[in-house]
């Protein structure tokens, strides 16, 4: 038994959800007021028999009780994992490999070095009279004593040893500063301090530990902002600056807004606008975006007015469609949408937005000159992919065929990178419309450019394919059986753009399907797993299938397409028996007739949407028969 299955045995979901909320006995199961959003009715409910969760309100979502302690503590699964094992009494030690163990350790100590150095920068700047630039700069910046101390914002004195034998001291080793990025190591091996002359702000994870530092010079002296160098804690592109004092804003209030500069967020924080964070600088990433994910589905993104249009269409590659695989009914479930030509701002309730800045003017300005103005801003966002078509196509010459066709290329990707059929459509039609050319030339053109790059990747997944082989246990088949299929097979990835991670249900699949997506080659996807993860992969690597799928590429693409339909058409089925329990509840404690009837009318969606499941299974069976003849 794998140390995943060993914690899902010895907890009981409704015992570690009521650590959270309060719940109350309905029927079989319990209720409780969503935790994730506010709520007037409860719609929270937790299934014991099944040990899962689900929200039938505005959120939509639910799973395991992994994936309710990653959203409710912001956590990743590995974090997770470990807090879970702790409670259920399961060694982790175990699992992890030497190398692993001295690695953890490692981590632990560069933690300590670095939060001992914000804590002499901090002392400097608030005690010592060679700060006395750097005070006179934060108060010049409008920066209060509370926001200073809360920061804990520092300053680096000139000499080039001050910190060095200030730690040394402390009993630090000097190859510790060295690893933790806070020394600089000359050619004759002789080393001095990185930061001199420059405020400093400590940049924290999600738990609050110091990871690195941001230092701004107080002089001519270049560059302008020196962060530490990547350490094996510090990746400036997989940290958000502030990220430890907004998480619990972001869930409150179910949106992050991202600034670039750290004085941007302690501004907005001083204001009021807790739920402010810096990319310091870099485009958003896949690892800023999985933190985000934890905490909310709803981003703003602050852009200068100059550049607005080319950096949010450069930020755009890995976030389009990443945050939110499918559109959401307004105050109902997430489901694969089945509706009519729904107007798509109305059935879109959660999106990557763009905040567009006044002319010259940073986050910090806005809100100090006037902060309901930066509400205002907040409020007049538009949809990340909506903006960049409207700012693309703004400067197309419309009697220009050559840009026309330039503009078409240029945003054609973006669809791509999205996954569901129904929002695809609309920015075909949308694209078409501005440009003011044929809808069916545009959609010709679509439809190749999504095979040519369909064909591409697959190409490319081949050749950085390597398989391993030998045996699996299955605990949950179907969703094993079909992450095996696309593991192994790497050719099979463009075959599940109908997949998102919502369709499996047991946290350790959905992580792996979603990090695998994400992932351009087996080694890499491999590396970035938590031991445990690690584990589970190579558990599905090992599987070995029929002959028939090994040495038949057809059957492959059939066996997984219909693995695709069975988990579209077995999602489906929980949320139809969620509903019609949480129907048969308020039935029976005299539930409004309002009530009642939204949860009639969602049900009805439900079974709308699986029709259409059976639909494309028997076209699908169907072709496969016929290609077979």
């Amino acid at each position: 038994m794998s140390v995943i299955d060993d914690v899902k045995q010895r907890l009981d979901i409704v015992q570690i959800v009521s650590e959270y909320v309060k719940l109350q006995k309905a029927g079989r199961n319990y209720k409780s007021s969503c935790p994730f959003h506010s709520e007037k009715n409860p719609s929270f409910f937790v299934f014991p028999d099944r040990q899962s969760w689900h929200c039938f309100g505005a959120c939509g979502i639910g799973g395991d009780i992994f994936s309710f302690i990653m959203k409710k503590e912001g956590v990743d699964f590995a974090q997770a994992l470990r807090l879970l094992a702790n409670k259920a009494g399961v060694p982790l030690v175990a699992q992890v490999t030497p190398q692993r163990q001295a690695q953890n350790k490692e981590r632990e100590r560069l933690f300590e070095v670095n939060e001992a150095a914000a804590e002499y920068y901090h002392h400097v700047l608030l005690n010592t009279s060679v700060a006395e630039i750097a005070m006179n700069y934060v108060t010049r910046r409008g920066l209060s004593p509370e926001t200073i101390k809360t920061f804990q914002l520092g300053f680096s004195p000139e000499g080039w040893d001050t910190l060095k034998r200030y730690l040394k001291g402390k009993g630090y080793e000097e190859a510790e500063l060295l690893a933790a990025g806070l020394l600089v190591e000359r050619d004759d091996k002789n080393s001095y301090d990185r930061f001199r002359n420059r405020l400093m702000f400590p940049i924290r994870n999600i738990q609050g530990n110091v990871l690195g530092f941001g230092g701004r010079a107080l002089d001519d002296s270049l560059p302008k902002y020196l962060n530490s160098p990547q350490t094996p804690v510090f990746d400036k592109s997989s940290n958000l600056y502030g990220i430890d004092r907004a998480k619990t804003a972001i869930r409150q209030k179910d949106q992050a807004v991202i600034v670039e500069g750290y004085i941007d967020v302690l501004t907005a924080h001083q204001y009021g606008y807790d739920n402010v964070v810096a990319s310091m600088g870099t485009a958003m990433t896949n690892k800023q975006l999985a933190i985000l994910k934890n905490l909310t589905r709803n981003l703003i993104l602050a852009l200068d007015a100059d550049t607005a249009g080319e950096e949010a269409v450069s930020r755009s590659g890995e976030m389009v469609d990443k945050m939110l695989p499918v559109p959401k009914f307004v105050d109902g479930p997430v489901l694969p949408p089945v509706y009519g030509w729904v107007k798509y701002e109305d059935a879109q309730n959660s999106d990557i937005k763009i905040l567009v800045l006044p002319q010259n003017k940073d986050p910090d300005d806005v809100i100090k000159e006037d902060a309901s103005q930066w509400q205002k801003l907040i409020m007049d966002t538009k949809p990340m992919i909506d903006f960049i078509f409207q700012s693309v196509t703004a400067k197309v010459d419309l009697a220009s065929a050559r840009d026309k066709s330039s503009a078409v290329e240029k945003l054609l990707p973006l669809l791509f990178q999205m996954e569901n059929p129904l929002r695809q459509a609309y920015y075909v039609e949308m694209l078409a419309r501005l440009l003011k050319i044929d809808e069916h030339d545009l959609r010709d053109a679509w439809k190749k450019f999504r095979a040519d790059e369909r064909k591409r990747r697959a190409t490319a997944g081949v050749k950085s394919f390597k398989p391993v082989a030998a045996t699996i246990i299955s605990s949950s088949p179907l969703e094993q059986y079909c992450l095996a299929l696309l593991l192994q097979y790497p050719e099979l990835k463009s075959e599940s753009v109908e997949l998102s991670p919502d369709h499996f249900e047991n946290t350790e699949n959905r992580e792996l399907f979603a990090k695998w997506r994400q992932s351009d080659d087996l080694a890499s996807f491999r590396d970035s797993l938590d031991s445990a993860l690690q584990e589970h992969l190579d558990n599905l690597m090992a599987k070995v299938f029929p002959s028939i799928i090994r040495e038949n590429e057809s059957v492959r693409r059939e066996t997984i397409n219909d693995c695709v339909i069975r988990l579209q058409e077995r999602r489906l089925r929980t949320l139809e028996a969620h509903q019609q329990e949480l129907l048969a509840i308020e039935a029976e404690i005299g539930g409004t007739a309002a009530q009642l009837a939204k949860l009639e009318e969602q049900g009805l969606e439900i079974t709308k949407q699986l029709q259409q499941v059976f639909i494309k299974q028997s076209h699908r069976r169907r072709q496969a028969k016929s290609d077979r003849q």
